[in-house]
Parts: C-alpha cells; sequence; structure tokens
C-alpha cells in the first residue's frame, strides 16, 4: 500500500471511531431537543454577547434563511432578545437573555461532565497525548486558506491598550518585512490620533483578531461619508498568515460595510505589498490611482483601490 493510501485509509478509521464518539458526547443536544447547529448559534451569541445576523453568516458559514428560521425559534422560547441600535435603525443587535444563558450555561456544563467522565480512566498524560493530538489535528487541517480559522476569534470592540500595540505591529512587521523607517511609525501615529476622537462604532468598525488573548491581525472600516468607506489598518502577524484569517477579516469588513448601506469602499496602499494587494483584487477591489513617492525610506508607488459594493 502506497503512502497516500495508508494516509487515507487511516482517516477513515479515524473518522469512523470519531463520529461514533461525537455521537455519544453530544448526545445532550438530543435531549435537549435542539440540532448541533442550533447549538453552535446559541453559543456564537453568548461568546460575542452582542451581534448581528450578518456577523453570524459570516462566522459560522451558514444559509441566512435557516438563520432566520432558528433565531425566530429563540425569540419564541424566549431564549433571544433583538435591540435595534440607536444609532442606526436598520441594525439590529442580538442578545441571549437571562432564559438564553441559564439554558446554554446548562449544555456547556453537561458536555463538561460527558468529557470528564470519558477521559476519567484515563491518567494525567494520556489525558494531555489526547488533547494535544486533537490541538495538532485542528491546527494542520486549518492551516490551508479558506481553511476555518478556529483558535482565533474576531473582536469588534476597542480596548486600552489596542491602538498601542497595533501601531507598534505596524512599525515593526513594515521595518522588517518593506524597510520603512520611523516616518511610517509616525504616520501611522497620525492615523490614529486622527481617527480616535471621532471613532462612532455607528459607522465604524474595528476587527481584531485575537489569540491567546494577544492581537494577531487587524483592520477597519472607517465612515468617510453616507455613501463612502475607508479600509485601513490590515494586518495579519506573520505567525498567523496562510491560514485564511486576512481573507476572514476582509469577508467581515465588506459584510459591515454593506450592512451599513454603504455604495463604496477604498483604501490606500502601496505597490510593495503584493499580498494583500492579491487579496484585495480577489474581494473585487480595483486600482484606480497611482503615484510615485519617496515615502518612508522607500522608492515607491502610492496605489487606490475602490470597491462598488452594490
Amino acid at each position: 500500500m502506497s503512502n497516500e493510501s495508508q494516509v487515507v485509509s487511516d482517516i477513515r478509521s479515524f473518522n469512523r471511531f470519531y463520529t461514533g464518539m461525537i455521537g455519544l458526547l453530544n448526545q445532550h443536544i438530543l435531549d435537549s431537543n435542539l440540532s448541533l447547529s442550533e447549538v453552535r448559534v446559541l453559543y456564537e451569541i453568548g461568546q460575542l454577547g452582542k451581534c448581528t445576523a450578518g456577523q453570524l453568516i459570516s462566522i459560522l458559514k451558514i444559509d441566512g434563511g435557516y438563520l432566520s428560521r432558528m433565531l425566530k425559534k429563540f425569540e419564541k422560547n424566549g431564549w433571544l432578545t433583538r435591540q435595534q441600535s440607536t444609532a442606526d435603525g436598520r441594525t439590529f443587535f442580538l442578545h441571549l437573555s437571562a432564559s438564553g444563558k441559564k439554558m446554554l450555561a446548562g449544555l456547556e456544563e453537561k458536555s463538561t461532565g460527558e468529557i470528564r467522565t470519558l477521559t476519567a480512566p484515563l491518567s494525567e498524560k494520556q489525558q494531555l497525548q489526547v488533547a494535544g493530538a486533537m490541538k495538532t489535528i485542528q491546527q494542520v487541517l486549518s492551516a490551508g486558506e479558506g481553511a476555518p480559522v478556529s483558535d482565533i476569534h474576531i473582536r469588534y470592540n476597542l480596548l486600552p491598550g489596542d491602538v498601542g500595540y497595533l501601531i507598534y505591529l505596524h512599525g515593526q512587521l513594515y521595518a522588517r518585512e518593506s524597510g520603512y523607517n520611523l516616518e511610517f511609525e509616525a504616520y501611522v501615529c497620525k492615523t490614529f490620533y486622527e481617527f480616535l476622537p471621532t471613532y462612532n462604532p455607528a459607522k465604524d468598525r474595528m476587527f481584531l483578531a485575537i489569540a491567546d488573548n494577544q492581537i494577531v491581525g487587524s483592520v477597519a472600516i472607517l465612515g468617510s461619508s453616507r455613501h463612502l468607506a475607508q479600509l485601513r489598518w490590515f494586518l495579519i502577524h506573520p505567525d498567523y498568515r496562510g491560514r485564511g484569517l486576512g481573507k476572514k477579516l476582509l469577508e467581515e469588513a465588506l459584510l459591515f460595510c454593506r450592512e451599513k448601506d454603504y455604495q463604496k469602499v477604498y483604501l490606500m496602499t502601496t505597490s510593495m505589498q503584493e499580498t494583500a494587494i492579491a487579496l484585495y483584487k480577489k474581494a473585487g477591489f480595483r486600482k484606480t490611482g497611482e503615484k510615485h513617492l519617496q515615502l518612508w525610506g522607500q522608492q515607491l508607488y502610492e496605489q487606490r483601490y475602490d470597491m462598488d459594493l452594490f
């Protein structure tokens, strides 16, 4: 048997074993009369605290009609509430009610108990081996472009210290990878200094990729006018590239633009950012301007890209 055939055989064997195991571990879902998809949606709302239906569609890759039916069921059961945005009447935020939080906590407690029962016969070393093997599978299979980035979550608000760390990341990574000097870091400082006093979640949105309580990626949408938005501060830490994170952040940013009914979004970049430009073009941006500059210690072309949203 060839190595490839052996790999296929081993994976099939593991699938048969794991499918049976998952059936046991998810028995509590059947007891609650909820499908696995419904539990995933409830869990995501609980994790985010406040979110929109559009965000759930993007995160879970779920059909909009199917999600709508689920949300109506949750509201009918008293697990979910909708709150209209005071800043934008077209936007509704989803929250778990006290009853919904209690129900979800009960499911998580039962699931935790079943996993502990499963691993109880194992020694501490064996438990760590099992958990480590599962994490390895998750990381390796998530490495391809477009694969789910399951060990990373997206935060949508700014906290104290975030801007300072983003300035640090921009300064460090662009110096190392593009040879930009301190003038670039000063420029990034200036852009945030101009942004923060006017920051308004009704028209602006930060998307921060968080892993191990650290920012590993970012992008932002800034409302320039009623119909025009700007995409800024797109950055992925080198350790987390090649896993589809950049694509995910761009998708969420563009979804926000559409939710806010922006007609067009634009960005400014330089010709040196070839990887990012490839992502922009794939998402639907087109180059609309270019000029040669001596900037940040480099001879480069500053470029503008635009995308029509409707």
